[in-house]
Formats: C-alpha cells, sequence, structure tokens
C-alpha cells in the first residue's frame, strides 16, 4: 500500500533504478527486465503481459516509463493504462516536457494525467493542474515544483479511480 493505494507489482525497466530499492524497503514486490533482453518489442511486451498476468493486474500505472506501448500491450489493456507527463497536454508532448515548455517562453506548463493510446501523450486526459513559470525560476526551480505537482495529483487521481472502480 502505497499512500492508501494498493500497488501489487512493480515492474521496471532499469535494472539499477532506484525505485526498485524503494519497492522492497515498501515491501513491494519488485520485477525487473530490460527492452535489450529480448529480439523485439512484442517479445518483451509478450513477457510483461505474463507478469501481469501472473500477478493478476487490472491496472498499469506509468511513472518514468519512457517508451511508447505497443499495440501488444495496448490491446491486452486498453483503457487500463495511466501515464503522467510533466506538461500540459496538448502543449509538449514527449520526452522533454518542462525543458520544452521553458525553452518555448510560455508563462505556465503543468502536469497531466491521462490514458495511454498509441500515440505520444494523446490519450483521454484524466486530470490537469497548472503551474506556473514564476519570475524568478530557473529551469531547475520549475522542474521542482512540476515535479512537486506531480508528486500531489497523481496519487489524489489514482486515488479517485480506486473509490470510483470499488462503487462500481
Amino acid at each position: 500500500m502505497t499512500q492508501g493505494i494498493p500497488v501489487t507489482l512493480l515492474f521496471c525497466d532499469k535494472r539499477d533504478a532506484r525505485v526498485l530499492e524503494r519497492a522492497r524497503e515498501l515491501g513491494v514486490t519488485a520485477k525487473t527486465f530490460e527492452l535489450k533482453e529480448f529480439d523485439d518489442k512484442a517479445a518483451y511486451e509478450t513477457a510483461l503481459l505474463a507478469l501481469l498476468s501472473e500477478f493478476k493486474i487490472d491496472l498499469i500505472v506509468l511513472a518514468g516509463y519512457m517508451k511508447l506501448v505497443s499495440k501488444t500491450l495496448l490491446s491486452a489493456y486498453e483503457g487500463r493504462i495511466i501515464n503522467i507527463h510533466p506538461a500540459y497536454l496538448p502543449e509538449f508532448p514527449g520526452a522533454h516536457g518542462i525543458e520544452d515548455a521553458w525553452q518555448a517562453g510560455v508563462s505556465e506548463s503543468g502536469v497531466t494525467i491521462h490514458y495511454v493510446d498509441a500515440g505520444v501523450d494523446t490519450g483521454e486526459i484524466i486530470a490537469q493542474k497548472r503551474v506556473p513559470i514564476l519570475a524568478d525560476d530557473t529551469l531547475a526551480t520549475f522542474e521542482a515544483r512540476i515535479h512537486e505537482m506531480e508528486y500531489q495529483l497523481y496519487p489524489q487521481v489514482l486515488s479517485q479511480l480506486m473509490t470510483k472502480g470499488d462503487e462500481g
């Protein structure tokens, strides 16, 4: 259980990621393998599907997963994969949302929680919050505030979704 949200399994595609150690500290089962260990992405996602099936996973919550989810995983979990993005979508999709917003000179960006589809950050939006760029901000301070908003918004949204799921 993490902030009131039941976590059955943490999967990480980086063997040396700190999150694996944190999962162990919290008593959360953690598994890992990397794309480069497979012949192709379909084989990688098939192995991931087997792992998800083994643990009876209903909902996938992504955080820091920097790969496009392909049809192998999408077809099995359509409407049940959620992602967080450090920008106010559809503004600044892709891997560098914070830096892209900063470089564009906008007055604000934000955080988006969305369902994953076959596009790059194009899935249905679940929730968003704006984060202003302050006059005395540096990229680092702006990035820190974006991450702070992520840490607040993601658990709130997941908790709401879990509650809604328990009612239906």
